[in-house]
């Protein structure tokens, strides 16, 4: 009986061609990654990757950097894994978070902010906006609105302050019921570009709003009803200490707002006065300076721009496995 044996050649011949082999499967892989993930995906990807370069690159100015890091390094790992299984599974609660994660995500990453605020740098510069608002105005325009407070406006401007929650989902919630696929990422898109920007110069500028930069508007606090009760009762518990410039209310409403002007014109009539509303409420309830809601004009004005360039781009939509009944 005669033994089979293997040349030198044929061994390294063979151990190439696994190599290639392997290759081959690791760049299936990442094509795969990179089919399912779209221009959203990528902007929250770059965001993480920057605040994650910089936790490491100041980590000791942060407390517990080390932590942060693995949170965040598994957020970034987390959004990639959800987007390739929702590129291979039907599955429809798969689906719907595949779509809407990004409503804990930056509730998440705004929240945060109160911790990463000086990162870099110690101080506020809550000087430079305080200046600005008064060479504007003439006044001081938080406490020049003051004078005009009573609890049923209280009450009603704590409600225009609520509303920013209403333009973060309404006009995506409609996008996703009548399957606009394009437009529901482009509008989220210019929405996380306006968020994420916020929360860059929140790092690199922290402002800390006049409700904290005053003491005496903190020993006088608005009364009013039920909304200043409900809105008092999240700010206990979720009141972020910084992260006023630029306004992220304003620059995330006004993202969708322009949406809104391109895709339900309709909506855009509803949500203009309301979003007025809200500029002016979050001066009267101490939130930000009218500095903070200028530049989020200017900001959600430059997202929504970028947001549909990206969109443009080749590969901006991300694959979704469809449900086998119908096409997505």
């Amino acid at each position: 009986m005669k033994l089979l044996s293997t040349s030198p050649t044929q061994a390294i011949n063979l151990h190439l061609r696994a190599q290639s082999r392997r290759r081959t499967a690791l760049a299936d892989s990442l094509d795969q990654v990179r089919a399912a993930c779209g221009a959203f995906e990528w902007v929250t990807l770059t965001y993480l990757g920057w605040l994650i370069a910089a936790i490491f690159l100041f980590r000791k100015n942060l407390p517990a950097a080390p932590l942060y890091l693995l949170v965040h390094g598994s957020i970034a790992a987390g959004v990639v894994l959800l987007a390739w299984a929702g590129s291979r599974w039907d599955n429809s609660v798969l689906r719907f978070w595949r779509r809407w994660y990004f409503l804990p995500l930056w509730l998440f990453l705004f929240e945060e902010l109160t911790r990463l605020v000086h990162l870099i740098y110690a101080g506020w510069f809550d000087s430079w906006l305080i200046r600005f608002d008064h060479a504007l105005t003439g006044v001081y325009p938080w406490d020049w609105l003051a004078q005009f407070a009573s609890p049923a406006l209280n009450d009603f401007m704590q409600v225009m302050y609520m509303t920013y929650f209403l333009a973060l989902v309404v006009l995506p919630g409609i996008l996703y019921a009548e399957r606009e696929w394009r437009a529901f990422w482009t509008v989220l898109t210019s929405m996380a570009l306006a968020h994420y920007t916020v929360y860059i110069i929140a790092v690199l500028l922290p402002i800390e709003s006049p409700y904290h930069a005053f003491a005496v508007l903190r020993q006088a606090p608005l009364a009013g009803g039920p909304a200043t009760w409900l809105m008092d009762l999240i700010e206990r518990f979720g009141r972020v200490h910084g992260a006023a410039f630029p306004s992220a209310h304003v620059a995330g409403a006004f993202a969708a707002l322009l949406g809104a002007w391109r895709y339900r014109r309709w909506l855009f009539w509803i949500h203009l006065p309301l979003l007025i509303l809200m500029i002016v409420s979050t001066v009267y309830g101490r939130y930000h300076y009218l500095g903070d809601g200028l530049a989020g004009l200017l900001l959600g004005l430059a997202a929504f721009y970028a947001g549909h360039w990206l969109m443009n781009r080749r590969g901006s939509l991300p694959r979704i496995q469809p449900p086998t009944s119908a096409p997505d």
